[in-house]
């Protein structure tokens, strides 16, 4: 017998289609049909928080529409399950379709453009109460031909979906095989936590370090644009993790968050999503990392000596016994506003100045 959460996984995925798809006219309609009434909207900025559905068609949807008239949503990875008693579904895609008018100050190509997400949706009666959108804004600059920061050290691009092909998971699945595969992600940030980035081990260090012991030897790392993707262990590390640690050494995530008890409870971090269904688990938090800005070479920036916070999610593909890949939506234009740098800003600069 299917579940309740398979039930409205379907029915949702159906609407979120809908919803991008639908005529000017159609949009009060569909909004209705897919979110509660008071619902909360979290995005990527400069979108940012809102609530109630006038507030999302107006802010989010009639815009986004607006510049992409022929918007279309193509979802790489859809899974659900419940946390803490809260049932979630989550997904990751690509909006696409012909960019016709300038969006959030981003200039009309007149072309194809793909806006990747990671979303994460908080389901209750067959309706959304909170969405978690991060939408990769600073990619969709990048496809325009305007590139506001220092060369990222992984590759650009579309990302890719599971390597397996079974990302859309419209059937029930194993709970034992779901349960091993949040344990072997969790395992792994363990990992992660308990390494001391002020030891001084560099490089070898992160190679060396247990993390080894979770990653297949062919792991994809699929980093948010101004990162990028990364192939194996030495290159997530040379790409990412080095740069990154470095720049934030010791930064708390996930459950680390319960070190920090009062900063947790005044920035409502930590972990709303932990789960796991086949051979595929997520987590994400708003914010789920907290860090000191205290390194440099992260982006290509000095260090500011700034506390930062960040939103970001992890969607894993376990396979043959280890994590095979790791899409990460992050809010980078987010993070780098609290590192003093205003990507948008510096693109209308860019534009004022024709380059």
């Amino acid at each position: 017998m299917e579940d309740n959460n398979m039930t409205a996984r379907k029915q949702l995925l159906t609407r979120l289609q809908d919803l991008a798809g639908v005529r000017p006219d159609g949009l009060p309609d569909a909004i209705a049909a897919l979110y509660h009434p008071d619902a909360e909207w979290r995005g990527a900025h400069p979108l940012n928080e809102m609530r109630g559905t006038e507030a999302i068609a107006a802010n989010v949807w009639q815009p986004l529409m607006d510049a992409v008239p022929d918007l279309e949503r193509r979802d790489l990875i859809l899974v659900g399950g419940s946390y803490q008693g809260r049932d979630y579904i989550a997904a990751l895609g690509h909006y696409c379709g012909t960019f016709r008018r300038d969006w959030l100050g981003i200039p009309a190509t007149g072309g194809a453009v793909f806006l990747r997400y990671g979303e994460v949706h908080q389901i209750r009666d067959g309706r959304i109460v909170q969405s978690n959108c991060l939408w990769d804004v600073l990619d969709l600059i990048r496809q325009t031909g305007i590139w506001p920061l220092a060369p990222s050290l992984g590759a650009e691009g579309m990302w890719p979906g599971p390597i397996t092909c079974d990302g859309i998971i419209l059937h029930p699945q194993d709970p034992a095989q779901g349960a091993a595969s949040l344990a072997q992600t969790l395992a792994m940030h363990g990992t992660l936590g308990a390494y001391n980035d002020e030891a001084g081990e560099g490089r070898q260090g992160l190679l060396n370090m247990p993390q080894k012991q979770h990653w297949h030897p062919k792991m994809m790392w699929y980093g948010p644009s101004g990162i990028g993707t990364a192939r194996g262990l030495a290159g997530f590390v040379d790409c990412h993790q080095l740069p990154f640690r470095t720049a934030f050494p010791n930064r708390k995530g996930g459950g680390q968050w319960d070190e920090i008890a009062a900063l947790k409870s005044e920035l409502g971090g930590g972990h709303y999503i932990r789960i796991g269904e086949g051979p595929y688990s997520v987590t994400g938090g708003w914010p789920s990392v907290f860090a000191m800005h205290t390194g440099g070479g992260f982006l290509g920036l000095p260090p500011t000596g700034r506390p930062v916070t960040m939103r970001v999610m992890d969607f894993y593909l376990h396979d043959e016994g280890l994590i095979r890949e790791n899409w990460v939506p992050l809010d980078m234009l987010d993070l780098l506003m609290q590192m003093g740098v205003d990507v948008l800003g510096r693109m209308k600069t860019q534009l004022k100045l024709g380059r």
